[in-house]
């Protein structure tokens, strides 16, 4: 294609489809190196323009396709609007990608997890994962939480104590902190268990109590929860499911709360020892898509 100077191309894998419609034959799947002076959007554009040429079907999601070409990281762009989302927003997971883009440019930088292609592989190839799966209430994360456990992991923790109000007291951030650390450290999942699934993630809790706590009372709450972070490892995956903004519009705690949760997880200087290098967002719409959607993330790992 003009403007185009193709570098590298990974071998193609055949892997069994995740998700979608069931009785599906195996994909193919690649990845290629490119340089070029087009825009994203141009580059988006290009990549359809060769899907309409090949006879891209699109009737069914995640179904069988012709060619499916995806951008998934554009230098160190980050980057979203209605057409394109950068980097690509599955791929941290998605250990179809990952392997084929690791062969050809394992060093290629993802500017939101801050680590390399080759960091991201090794973290979802745990031997054990940990996939935290979280959201505000109004998301019934819990509910998926235990779907992805039962349908992969085969083990679920849930918060032992409710992520507390806005008005609470700094001992009740400080309890509910202490419960959540011991509950991740401390469980013991069946021997049969491929991973774990939590309905929390200590994260959250610091991001609420920045909003929620007095400025007193949050200088004295955030060293004691580097303190406790420091004993926590970071998840190896993070689900995040989103509401949309009409549920969300009776409960302004809520709201805020997904609202800041987004917008640190989105932002490429944010930085803490707990983040998970994949970040994955889940439309929380419709439950059963979601729950379909949170447990083909975890597939991809696997």
């Amino acid at each position: 294609m003009p403007g185009v100077t193709l570098l590298e191309v990974s071998r193609f894998r055949e892997t069994v489809p995740i998700g979608g419609p069931p009785g599906q034959d195996a994909f193919l799947n690649g990845a290629c190196l490119i340089e070029t002076d087009l825009s994203p959007e141009d580059v988006l554009s290009m990549l359809a323009a060769v899907e309409n040429t090949l006879h891209r079907n699109r009737e069914k999601r995640w179904g069988p396709r012709t060619v499916d070409l995806d951008l998934l990281l554009y230098d160190n762009l980050v980057l979203e609007t209605d057409s394109l989302t950068l980097p690509h927003p599955r791929m941290s997971t998605r250990r179809f990608v990952l392997e084929p883009c690791v062969e050809i440019a394992g060093e290629a930088f993802h500017p939101l997890a801050a680590c390399s292609l080759d960091e991201m592989l090794a973290s979802i190839s745990s031997s054990h994962p940990h996939v935290a799966v979280v959201g505000v209430p109004a998301t019934n994360a819990a509910n998926v939480a235990r779907d992805v456990s039962e349908s992969s992991l085969g083990c679920f923790v849930a918060a032992p104590r409710p992520l507390p109000a806005a008005d609470d007291p700094a001992p009740e951030w400080c309890a509910t902190l202490a419960a959540w650390r011991a509950a991740v450290v401390e469980v013991a999942c069946d021997s049969s268990a491929h991973g774990m699934v939590t309905d929390f993630w200590l994260g959250t809790l610091l991001i609420a109590a920045q909003d929620a706590l007095s400025e007193e009372s949050l200088s004295r709450f955030e060293p004691h929860f580097a303190r406790v972070a420091a004993e926590v490892s970071a998840p190896h995956a993070l689900l995040v499911l989103v509401a949309p903004a009409a549920r969300l519009a009776a409960d302004p705690q809520q709201a805020r709360l997904q609202e800041r949760l987004i917008a640190a997880l989105r932002n490429p200087d944010y930085r803490s020892p707990i983040k998970a290098k994949a970040v994955v967002f889940v439309d929380a719409s419709d439950s059963r898509r979601a729950t379909s959607d949170a447990v083909a993330a975890v597939e991809a790992m696997v």
